[in-house]
């Protein structure tokens, strides 16, 4: 088992707050999880993550060893558009789970990851590894994978500070009259579904902003960027503004056009490299059918 010492010169504040300035290839959250699992100590004492540190405060960090993942890896075929010895970036085929959960233990993204890539990113887990965000099951497109810790915070780092770049392009119901728009509605797990998220006082900040480029009898494609990164964002507010994302199962009509789940596509990813400093950008074009869907559409206008 690894120790991490530190002793507290001028720095003030929380321990876990202090803790993820000072040990900058481990991230707060996994600063509090070796607090609330018991494994710092302040002189010699057991702590919390509440705890103020003071001058000369000698702080001990046991670092369990990583658990080993009970997750299988599975040979299957994913399509890597870019890899360095940092960072993967994945286009993720529509009707993919991200990570395993209750229901979904395996034909999963990190099923996937775990056979084609040797090293992969701890910090969210052994259910989660390298994985820095997610899209939904039936959302395709780009995400980005993490090799390392420490490109694991950095892109995290991005996510947080709105530096990365996410488009995505959707096909919504209705006909949008303005071009151009901003949604800034709070998100927050629906009261009257567990399952489902909505737009509620109180929930979290969440900004999405949408351009039109191509209408049809009764629907619209849209170019969406994403200022915040709530679960559902899109298909939340895009329903919260009378324009459903078409296919989607928990916000949408059913079965209005032929295909499984929301047309919803995460075009482009943008990112500075974690070890460069390169700006970094990637495209993924629509699924077949999603293009064969707004072809059909065409034809019928």
């Amino acid at each position: 088992m690894e120790q991490i010492n530190v002793i507290i010169k001028q720095e003030k504040g929380r321990i876990d707050k202090v803790l993820s300035d000072l040990l900058k290839d481990h991230s707060r959250s996994q600063i509090q999880q070796w607090l609330k699992d018991q494994n710092v100590t302040v002189n010699g004492e057991v702590t919390r993550s509440n705890y103020k540190v003071k001058e000369n405060d000698e702080i001990s960090i046991n670092v369990p060893e990583p658990e080993e993942l009970d997750v299988q890896a599975e040979n299957i075929p994913i399509e890597i558009v870019y890899e360095d010895d940092d960072v993967l970036v994945i286009n993720k085929p529509q009707g993919m789970v991200v990570h395993p959960s209750a229901g979904h233990q395996d034909g999963t993204l990190v099923n996937a990851l775990l056979y084609h890539i040797k090293d992969l990113s701890s910090i969210n887990g052994i259910i989660r590894p390298g994985i820095v965000h997610r899209i939904d099951k039936d959302t395709s497109g780009l995400l980005m994978v993490a090799k390392n810790d420490k490109a694991h915070i950095a892109l995290a780092e991005q996510l947080k500070d709105k530096t990365s770049l996410r488009k995505y392009i959707a096909l919504v119901h209705g006909e949008i009259s303005h071009d151009k728009g901003e949604i800034n509605a709070p998100i927050g797990r629906s009261k009257n579904d567990r399952k489902m998220q909505a737009v509620i006082e109180g929930g979290k900040p969440a900004v999405t902003h949408f351009e039109v480029l191509e209408r049809f009898d009764d629907f619209t494609l849209v170019q969406l960027q994403l200022e915040t990164g709530r679960t559902h964002q899109i298909r939340v507010h895009m329903k919260y503004i009378g324009f459903p994302v078409a296919g989607d199962p928990l916000y949408g009509p059913r079965k209005t056009l032929k295909g499984k789940g929301q047309f919803l596509h995460a075009e482009m990813l943008g990112f500075k490299h974690p070890t460069t400093g390169q700006m970094m950008v990637f495209e993924a074009p629509l699924p077949d059918l999603f293009e064969k869907t707004l072809d059909q559409l065409r034809n019928n206008d």
